[in-house]
């Protein structure tokens, strides 16, 4: 018999409109397998931090005696990462250090799933101020993924991933620096979807200078990470970047027949010298396989981006890190984790001047990118360099540098969209002989969302995953 969990989050805000379910049904049963699956649970997925229960009563209170709304996922339930400030809710940037922070206002990626309609369970596991590619915070269990619980979901938006890959939440909301979205979907085998910078708006904060880090969407199909996206898209009076009004609504896009596209791939890792391991390979030579048996051709390039970005990278994260921690009182201070005490030493080593001269070299070096690869309609590369390592295998407290290398040796291609500022999306097209997900990533010009929806829906109906359901569904 099919379940609730079982349909997409666009078939829930269907039964919606036909009121064969309300908001608050939907909520409740979500709310159940949350508590027997991971907050209640002995094997917890480390998936949400903390559950908005008088924001959800609330939502569901006013969403009952209001019409129904236009928005596709009107009254689907989803979930918010808990870096992102949500009023009335406490919000932990993943950190000992702000434990018992509740914030007063939302910022505008809570206030456009509100805006929509849609009902927030909650925050979602990240890593402490959503650094590392992993999810083991101080403050909540590791995040893991469904698919064999002894694996990491991937991070920083590991507990969203999991949440989503788990059947906790249809769909939900992540963010990516550095392939935070991409990777845990990956990890978790799911649709994670990295919009243009500029898509959508990092207000009222504005926390990263750099324009490195955007929200976006994790769901379990194309289409309803295209429907999440119509939600969190739009521009904000004030905000530093913004991309083009699109044509349609990026649900629409994903019915829309590509055509014949020239698509640029390359497998050799952009900013660490790793082993790429033999299912990531077999998964980058399927999709090429399958993109040509869809008729588009498919042509090797060189790495678009030098090996001298790398440092330049590395300042500027280690930069935002520190801005993070920077306020905090010395007795906070001595709360945070052996990885971000290392980067925002390094952070705070960099004077003014050298930030400032980091981020103008970052942008020549995004422009070379962006002009290698200006005559292809997207580009291919695996998403990850191995299946989802075990829990731990990638943290090291005593010697943090060796830590960060071994995420650099992990993700070595998923920073590079975010330096150019490109759409990115990772795909679930294979999984390994011990049945762990291994994803794809497919790229595309700044601003050409709809083309890469377009494509990555084309791509599912092909070689469809939605049946593949993880172990305790």
């Amino acid at each position: 018999m099919t379940e609730l969990h079982d349909l997409t989050a666009l078939e829930q805000g269907e039964l919606i409109r036909r009121c064969e379910v309300s908001p608050a049904e939907l909520a409740e049963h979500y709310l159940d397998r949350i508590d027997r699956l991971d907050i209640g649970s002995d094997h917890p997925l480390g998936a949400f931090v903390t559950l908005a229960q008088e924001h959800i009563s609330t939502c569901a209170r006013e969403l009952a005696i209001r019409p129904v709304g236009a928005d596709p996922l009107w009254g689907v339930p989803t979930a918010i990462k808990d870096l992102n400030p949500t009023k009335g809710v406490r919000t932990m940037f993943g950190s000992a250090a702000f434990a018992d922070f509740v914030p007063e206002t939302s910022d505008n990626i809570a206030l456009s799933i509100e805006a929509a309609g849609m009902i927030s369970l909650g925050k979602t596991n990240t890593p402490e101020f959503g650094s590392p590619c992993y999810t083991e915070p101080d403050v909540a269990p590791p995040a893991v993924t469904p698919w064999d619980r002894r694996h990491i979901a991937g991070g920083s938006s590991g507990g969203a991933a999991a949440a989503v890959a788990a059947g906790l939440v249809p769909v939900a909301h992540g963010s990516d620096g550095g392939g935070s979205i991409r990777i845990p979907a990956s990890c978790c085998g799911l649709v994670g979807l990295k919009p243009t910078r500029g898509r959508i708006s990092s207000g009222p904060m504005y926390g990263d200078p750099v324009g490195l880090s955007t929200s976006g969407s994790l769901a379990r199909t194309v289409r309803d990470a295209a429907a999440f996206l119509d939600v969190l898209a739009g521009r904000r009076t004030g905000d530093p970047f913004w991309a083009p009004e699109p044509t349609e609504t990026f649900l629409e896009a994903c019915d829309r027949v590509p055509g014949q596209l020239r698509i640029a791939r390359f497998v050799e890792p952009v900013i660490a010298d790793a082993a790429v391991h033999p299912e990531c390979m077999e998964a980058y030579e399927g999709a090429s396989r399958l993109l040509e048996d869809l008729g588009h051709v498919i042509e090797d390039v060189p790495v678009p981006l030098p090996r001298e970005a790398v440092p330049v990278f590395e300042t500027c994260w280690a930069v935002l890190t520190a801005l993070s921690v920077t306020p905090l009182p010395p007795e906070r201070r001595d709360l945070i984790r052996p990885l971000t005490r290392w980067l925002t030493e390094r952070g705070e080593a960099v004077s003014g001047p050298e930030f400032g001269l980091a981020i103008g070299q970052m942008r020549r070096f995004a422009a070379g990118a962006l002009q290698a690869l200006a005559p292809y309609d997207a580009v291919l590369t695996p998403t990850l360099a191995t299946p989802p390592p075990l829990v731990g295998q990638l943290r090291d407290d005593a010697d943090p540098s060796r830590d960060f290398e071994a995420q650099k040796r992990f993700t070595p291609w998923t920073s590079a969209w975010n330096v150019t500022g490109m759409p990115a999306v990772s795909l679930p097209l294979h999984w390994s002989a011990s049945g762990l997900p291994v994803g794809v990533m497919l790229a595309a010009r700044p601003g050409e969302e709809e083309l890469l929806l377009s494509l990555a829906a084309q791509v599912e109906a092909a070689a469809p995953w939605g049946d593949r359901r993880p172990p305790g569904w």
